[in-house]
């Protein structure tokens, strides 16, 4: 068991059910999947930058990503339907917990001028996405190795029935959201 899933286990699952009035242990929220998105407008000129998003997405979350085509054309944006436009990687079970735990412990006060992140970041369903600018605050990236600083999505999908509850998850976890002044 990871530390950041005995902190879950021991502290965050009691609070909760504390602080909701849960009966039931299976309706206390829990994080099923952390998704890591990179999107590539570029990959449709250079496939090069597709590559190196990949190998970067590859280092940072332990695990092999898959590309992402676009749904439908979009005219203005010169899109295609099936072009491959971005890479992503799903992370579940153990490396999920990993990835949080370093991404709360260490990837994030590395971030510049770092004030903690947004508490509106919800997606109104109990989810929350974080984009980050550059992947160099994650320390399996070398400054050295990288052929240009590219921005990514980390999205954390609960099991919380609503916002509110998603929110006291991440903070029991040790998410460092911003106090609104």
């Amino acid at each position: 068991m990871t530390r950041m899933q005995a902190r879950y286990q021991k502290e965050a699952v009691p609070a909760l059910r504390k602080a909701f009035q849960y009966k039931n242990i299976m309706e206390v929220p829990r994080i099923e999947k952390v998704v890591l998105n990179i999107g590539l407008g570029e990959a449709m000129d250079n496939p090069k930058a597709l590559e190196a998003a990949m190998g970067d997405l590859a280092q940072i979350a332990g695990q092999k990503p898959v590309m992402t085509k676009a749904r439908k054309s979009i005219a203005n944006f010169k899109l295609r339907e099936g072009r491959i436009i971005g890479t992503k990687v799903t992370l579940r079970g153990e490396k999920m917990w990993h990835f949080i735990d370093r991404l709360l412990n260490v990837a994030l006060p590395r971030v510049r001028d770092f004030r903690g992140v947004s508490p509106e970041a919800f997606d109104g369903r109990g989810n929350y996405t974080l984009g980050l600018r550059d992947q160099l605050i994650f320390p399996e990236i070398e400054y050295d190795k990288i052929d240009k600083i590219r921005g990514m999505e980390v999205t954390i999908v609960t099991t919380a029935k609503s916002d509110d509850h998603a929110r006291l998850l991440l903070q029991l976890l040790g998410m460092p959201f911003r106090k609104e002044a």
